[in-house]
């Protein structure tokens, strides 16, 4: 048997994702706020940019301007690079002028002394980073992330988000145990029960007793104590520790990072209505940066300068302004391109309001505008659409089908709302009632979901909001 070596050429496709493109994907999931600090550094760093709206008296720029500006940036320690800017979190060239390998990110206790203060959004997404490199678990991980509430709880159903995202349920489920994990702890969870076990977990004191014990939180709430010891098992003093125990627990884990700044949301997309009935969508003029590239002011410093150092530096900062030009124009065109197409598929609901609310997913937005499902993630997150005086997120957009039928989600829930605020003392709505009211008006729901529905919610049981009728009359 011969052994003999041959060089074989092939040929493929492969994706590069240079610095630029992967810096245009983190500009187009930024919010407006986000965005608006973004440029103001941009403005700042590179003479070449000046604002669209700056005033036609002030004194344009002169070459002494230009060296300011490049001796300010090298006396910093860095250099003006060809494209963007690093975002925020990501590591800067360091005094030798070299840009760094990969984007290495912050610790999240770094970042948060360098911002002043952390969001509890920007707090997990920094664990996230440096706890996965699985970039399909951590794009999940990032919607789940936007979806907790200000708590730290997860609101959504987990279902749901998978069918959003197009992903099995499984990986939906191993990206929300992930992010269970973090700080701080009980973060993540569905419920309080589930916030408060993870807590427990983490000091490893989940013991049968104490599972016993969160299982009926409900007689602790009643403060039954008798009944609380013949179901865990235990007597009054190991009773009255567990108690202290889940009190010295934070059944909000997320409200310590209230303190962090919170922006308003700010419409990116205005929808109003024509005089043919049909809907108009338009960019928000007030989220879009007024930004430009001064090129007489590039064409008069070209001439000037004479050191390559300076020519340089007038290159680089000449290709970093062109990028970022050319990035928020496209940014701005993708979403004015996904906010379209989701008043296209969700016409009813601007007309009629939410209980017309559509099943809607990312998958198919994407196949109609033909951008990738990973991209129309980005666009949805942070944003939002402007519509008869309201604001809603785009990702309130993005909902399931029930099992049954073609209604989304979120339009049965709010329904089962509706029924149940409505519902008279003395005539409380079973599960069952209420899914046969339902399918009077057309919307085809089982009895098993309308519960679970409901109890996502944190609406009682129909016997529970009985005896609370009764307790009030009495």
């Amino acid at each position: 048997m011969s052994s003999m070596q041959r060089l074989e050429l092939r040929q493929g496709q492969s994706l590069v994702m240079t610095p630029q493109l992967v810096q245009s994907i983190k500009l187009l999931q930024l919010s407006h706020a986000e965005l608006a600090a973004y440029v103001e550094a941009e403005l700042e760093r590179n003479p070449l940019l000046q604002e669209g709206d700056v005033n036609g008296d002030a004194p344009p720029p002169s070459l002494a301007d230009f060296l300011r500006a490049k001796q300010k940036y090298t006396e910093a320690g860095s250099r003006m690079v060809p494209g963007p800017a690093p975002l925020r979190g990501e590591a800067v060239a360091g005094a030798s002028g070299q840009a760094p390998a990969g984007h290495t990110e912050l610790k999240p206790e770094l970042e948060a002394s360098i911002a002043g203060s952390v969001s509890l959004t920007g707090h997990l997404e920094g664990q996230l980073d440096l706890a996965s490199a699985d970039s399909r678990l951590r794009a999940i991980g990032r919607d789940l992330i936007h979806s907790l509430d200000e708590a730290g709880y997860l609101t959504d159903d987990l279902a749901e988000v998978a069918a959003r995202l197009g992903v099995p349920l499984a990986e939906a489920e191993a990206a929300l145990h992930l992010i269970q994990t973090f700080e701080p702890a009980g973060v993540g969870a569905r419920n309080l029960r589930e916030c408060l076990e993870i807590q427990l977990k983490e000091r490893d004191r989940f013991d049968p007793a104490m599972q016993a014990l969160l299982s009926r939180l409900d007689l602790l709430a009643r403060q039954d104590f008798a009944a609380l010891q013949r179901h865990c098992g235990v007597d009054r003093e190991n009773l009255a520790d567990m108690i202290a125990e889940i009190r010295r627990l934070e059944p909000k884990p997320g409200l310590a990072f209230v303190s962090a700044p919170i922006h308003v949301l700010v419409p990116d997309a205005l929808v109003r209505s024509s005089t043919e009935g049909s809907f108009i969508v338009e960019l928000n003029p007030e989220t879009l940066p007024r930004i430009l590239l001064n090129r007489s002011y590039y064409a008069e410093v070209a001439k000037a300068v004479r050191q390559e150092e300076d020519k340089s530096f007038l290159s680089d900062c000449f290709q970093a302004a062109s990028w970022l030009t050319r990035s928020l124009d496209q940014r701005a065109k993708t979403i004015l391109k996904v906010a379209t197409e989701i008043v296209s598929q969700q016409q009813s609901f601007f007309s009629e309001g939410i209980g017309s609310l559509r099943p809607m997913t990312l998958k198919s937005v994407a196949e109609v505008i033909g951008m990738h499902e990973s991209t129309i993630s980005r666009v949805a997150a942070n944003k939002a659409i402007g519509h008869a005086g309201m604001t809603y997120p785009m990702k309130f957009f993005f909902s399931a089908a029930t099992g049954e039928g073609e209604h989304s989600a979120k339009a049965v829930r709010h329904r089962i709302k509706q029924l149940i605020d409505a519902e008279e003392p003395s005539d409380v709505l079973s599960d069952e009632a209420l899914a046969q009211k339902m399918k009077a008006e057309g919307i085809d729901v089982a009895r098993r979901t309308v519960a679970k529905y409901r109890e996502a919610l944190r609406i009682p049981s129909s016997a529970e909001r009985r005896r609370r009728n009764r307790y009030r009359a009495s």
